[in-house]
């Protein structure tokens, strides 16, 4: 007890000489990151808040129908950001296409074509920029069929990198840094994605998850897509033809079901954010790191990394968007105007009503 006392005054003696500011957080070495991902096992229960940081759609370059590849083989797209990234205690985004070397893909090259192939050379700069957890579940994992989904799937276990999405095969994934299990799943809107519209399957899943984790994160891939689809509307949405999703009610009905954070991505753009049941929820963290391929205009070009501490149980304590902007053939690069934050903010005030949060100028996300 006495042990105890002493940790709690000590960690109240440093709280007194910390303040909140609105201002972006230093950053640590990454000396100091990758230290703090590769630590004993050790620490459960010490630790009073978790970080995690999230991205959305990443797709490094590609080899069809045109080689379109950043230079040095990519070892500068994530520059800007590997920081907030590497230091997180979990970092996720959406893996937006293959990494391979070869197949062939059903869809026909011209301008118009949409398939991404990635060579597998490319990945260790995921690992570089500190993720942990990809999402599988797109609408470009299976560019290449079979072949790109399995040479994905290999290509990430060599890293350490962790996935799920793809019907029939990983479903789910544990990631545990710090003592910490984190318990991961991903959903889609194509007929071979675990998808979100199959709540049955969806319950199920998190049934699964919750038991083996102290902290459930859910990935989504829906929503129409486009600058004209920026906010978030009520109900199904349709997008060519296709149900793209009610993903107000999915996102509420995982943190009904035990999830803890849910992040989306699918629309190119992002959307607003919310706190449900004191549960974070960002429904659209658009384009992240994708310098071919895409346009990359406008709203299309913001590419945000949102990093949120939780509580050991869940409960969202705050959170800061870190604002960058996409430069064609180099990734993402940052925005000193803040202007993603606040194209976010306007997006929740307008999409979120009643929101027990606050998002400011610069992208501190606070409680009220």
């Amino acid at each position: 007890m006495k042990s105890f006392l002493l940790i709690l005054l000590s960690s109240l003696t440093l709280s007194s000489v910390c303040t909140s500011t609105d201002q972006v957080p230093s950053s640590p070495s990454k000396a100091q990151a990758q230290n703090s991902k590769l630590k004993a096992q050790s620490s459960k229960g010490v630790t009073d808040t978790l970080t995690i940081a999230m991205t959305g759609d990443i797709m490094m370059g590609t080899t069809f129908p045109s080689t379109q590849l950043p230079p040095n083989d990519g070892r500068d797209i994530f520059m800007d950001t590997k920081e907030i990234t590497s230091r997180a205690d979990l970092a996720v985004g959406n893996l937006e296409g293959t990494l391979c070397d070869g197949g062939t893909t059903k869809k026909k090259p011209g301008p118009n074509c949409y398939a991404f192939r990635t060579p597998t050379k490319f990945g260790p700069r995921l690992t570089e920029a500190g993720y942990d957890f990809l999402s599988m579940a797109n609408n470009h994992a299976n560019d290449f069929g079979q072949f790109g989904i399995e040479s994905t799937e290999k290509t990430l276990d060599q890293l350490g990198i962790k996935y799920s999405g793809i019907k029939g095969r990983v479903r789910t994934a544990i990631v545990e840094r710090n003592g910490v299990k984190y318990g991961l799943c991903a959903f889609g809107q194509n007929t071979y994605t675990v998808h979100h519209n199959d709540l049955n399957t969806v319950k199920a899943t998190l049934d699964e998850l919750r038991p083996q984790c102290d902290i459930l994160v859910v990935s989504f891939h829906g929503g129409a897509e486009g600058r004209t689809h920026t906010h978030l509307p009520y109900g199904h949405e349709f997008f060519l033809g296709e149900d793209r999703g009610d993903l107000r009610t999915f996102a509420h009905f995982c943190i009904d079901n035990g999830a803890d954070v849910v992040y989306g991505h699918g629309p190119h753009v992002v959307r607003c954010m919310e706190v449900y049941n004191g549960r974070f929820i960002a429904y659209s963290l658009g384009n992240f790191c994708t310098p071919y391929g895409m346009n990359l205009t406008g709203v299309t070009g913001y590419a945000p990394v949102v990093e949120i501490k939780i509580a050991p149980d869940g409960q969202f304590l705050e959170g800061q968007i870190y604002s960058f902007i996409q430069q064609k053939g180099k990734g993402p690069r940052r925005d000193d105007t803040n202007t993603v934050a606040r194209e976010i903010r306007k997006l929740t005030l307008a999409d979120i009503k009643g929101s027990p949060i606050t998002i400011s100028e610069t992208g501190h996300i606070g409680v009220k």
